[in-house]
This record gives structure tokens, C-alpha cells and sequence, in this order.
């Protein structure tokens, strides 16, 4: 029992590092009802930007601070991430208005790949580290309820704390604010958000701003116990999975998606990776959203499109 509560915690913390991540994805999809494959590029990019200003910033203004570098990088790289917003609406976004939806997603398949580019002309292409201070050396729990406790890691735990956090609060700016009513509003029809004095380019700046804090937030959060590399992108693309499970449109539906993902590809590699030969982990989201797709293809929370003809 004590092993399998392990599995689930380990499986559970996984999975709102994985909902984070998912968040920018329904972000941006609830503000221009396009999927944003440039999510993970993003989330590769903030990390890159906040490592290397943590390490640039001290040696710049001639200190030896960690805690400061680091508060000043992560500042730096939201910056970045908020210039980045700006310059998508800008020089994309922008002249894209009432397009066709595969018109938008295409634009944000050439975003991915300008930023990892990019990222890689700016900041260079070797592993980086991200050094925040979190314990990384693992506790005991509930001891008294398990002989010897149950094995958990601190990192990860802190991890998923800050996750919780990121995810409530985004879930209150959406249903209690006028920016974040907005952003629904935006989504469900562009024309008729600006006949009623919606300015779209504002909101699309915020929404993509808001969506790189998250990126930035899950790119720190991985960096630190990944390392800052180009395999990034591809961690943050299991996000995919997590949004088709919980729906495009649904915030609550990130998180459940993230932890349903986590959980099961954890237990799955534990308890039938030596029956079926390991790897399981690797392809479990992916299996797990298609078959969604056959049953649900609009996910767990996502709304149901009914064509009246």
C-alpha cells in the first residue's frame, strides 16, 4: 500500500507540472480559439531567457548575489516574455482578424519554430542550469500511518505547490474579472467582442502575456529539475494530451486532464511496464488521448458543438 501511495503522489505532482503547462494551451485557445503549438517553444524560451539573465545580471552589475540574480532574471524574462506578446500581436495577430482557424494555428507553428531559432541565436544551445533553492533531497511522510513512511520528493512537492497556486489564481482571474470575461467573450466571437468596444489587440497582448508568465513559470519549474535544454520543447508538448482530456476551453479541465495524465502513466509504468516491457510512460498520454478522441473528442469539460442544420 505504502509503494502504491508513493506511485500516486509522485503520479499526482507530475501532473499539475503537466496542467501548468496545458493552461497556456486553453490560454491562448479561449482568447482566439486557435491551438497554440508555439506553447512549447515558449516555455523553452522563457527558460532560456531566465537562466541566462540570472547568470548575465550579477556579472553585468558586479555581485554575487544568487537570490537576487535569480529575482532579477526571472523579472528580465518576463519582460522578454511580455515583448514577445507584443510582437506576435503586432506582426501577426494582427493581420490575421476573422481569419480561418488553420490560418491562425499555422501562424503559431511558425511562432514555434522562430522562437526555438531564435532562442538559440540569443542564448545559445547548451544544457543551462536554474538554480531557485528548492530542496531536492527527499522526505519522509506519514510515518505513522506506514512502516518507514512514505518516500516523497521535496522538489516535487514544492513544484506542484506552486502549480496549485499558478492554477487557482489563473482559474479566479478568468471567472471574477473583467479582463478575464473579456477573454471568453473574445473567443467565442472576435467581431462581436469589438462591436461592443472590446479592444482585441489589448486583449490578445494580455492573453499572450498571461500565457508566457505560465510558460515562464512551468520553464523555471522544469529547468530546475531538467535542466535548461532543447528537449524542453518536447516535455512541455505533453501538455497535448492533458487538453484533449479536459476539453480546449475549460481551465478546470487542465487541471483534471494534468492529473489524470499524471497518475496513469505513473501507475502504468510501475504496474504493467514489466508485463508489457517498460516505455509505457513515454506513449501512455497520447494512447489515452485518442482514445478519448474516438469517445469524447471534445474532452471531459470541454463544451459539446451541436451543428443545426
Amino acid at each position: 500500500m505504502g509503494f502504491f501511495l508513493e506511485t500516486l503522489f509522485g503520479g499526482l505532482m507530475a501532473g499539475m507540472l503537466y496542467s501548468l503547462i496545458a493552461l497556456g494551451f486553453v490560454l491562448i485557445y479561449k482568447a482566439s480559439g486557435v491551438f497554440n503549438f508555439a506553447q512549447g517553444a515558449m516555455v523553452l524560451f522563457a527558460a532560456l531567457a531566465m537562466a541566462r539573465f540570472s547568470q548575465w545580471i550579477p556579472a553585468w552589475l558586479g555581485f554575487d548575489n544568487r537570490t537576487l540574480g535569480n529575482v532579477l532574471g526571472f523579472v528580465a524574462a518576463m519582460a522578454v516574455m511580455v515583448a514577445v506578446a507584443w510582437l506576435i500581436n503586432r506582426l501577426v495577430l494582427s493581420k490575421l482578424v476573422n481569419q480561418e482557424g488553420i490560418t491562425l494555428l499555422m501562424a503559431t507553428l511558425g511562432i514555434a519554430y522562430f522562437l526555438d531559432g531564435f532562442g538559440q541565436t540569443v542564448f545559445g544551445s547548451d544544457i543551462y542550469k536554474i538554480d531557485i533553492g528548492m530542496p531536492k533531497e527527499p522526505i519522509f511522510i506519514l510515518d505513522r500511518l506506514f512502516e518507514g513512511g512514505l518516500l516523497i520528493n521535496k522538489e516535487d512537492l514544492y513544484a506542484a505547490l506552486i502549480a496549485a497556486a499558478l492554477v487557482a489564481a489563473l482559474s479566479l482571474f478568468f471567472q471574477k474579472t473583467a479582463t478575464g470575461r473579456a477573454l471568453r467573450a473574445v473567443a467565442d466571437d472576435h467581431q462581436a467582442a469589438q462591436s461592443i468596444g472590446i479592444p482585441l489587440n489589448r486583449i490578445w497582448v494580455i492573453v499572450w502575456s498571461v500565457a508566457g508568465f505560465v510558460a515562464l513559470v512551468a520553464g523555471v519549474i522544469w529547468g530546475s529539475k531538467l535542466g535548461v535544454q532543447f528537449s524542453l520543447s518536447l516535455v512541455a508538448l505533453k501538455a497535448l494530451p492533458v487538453v484533449i482530456l479536459g476539453g480546449l476551453t475549460s481551465v478546470p479541465g487542465a487541471i483534471v486532464g494534468g492529473l489524470i495524465i499524471g497518475v496513469g502513466e505513473k501507475l502504468s509504468e510501475v504496474y504493467l511496464g514489466p508485463m508489457l516491457g517498460g516505455g509505457i510512460e513515454i506513449w501512455f498520454a497520447y494512447v489515452l488521448a485518442l482514445l478519448f478522441l474516438l469517445v469524447r473528442p471534445q474532452g471531459l469539460f470541454g463544451e459539446k458543438i451541436i451543428d443545426r442544420v
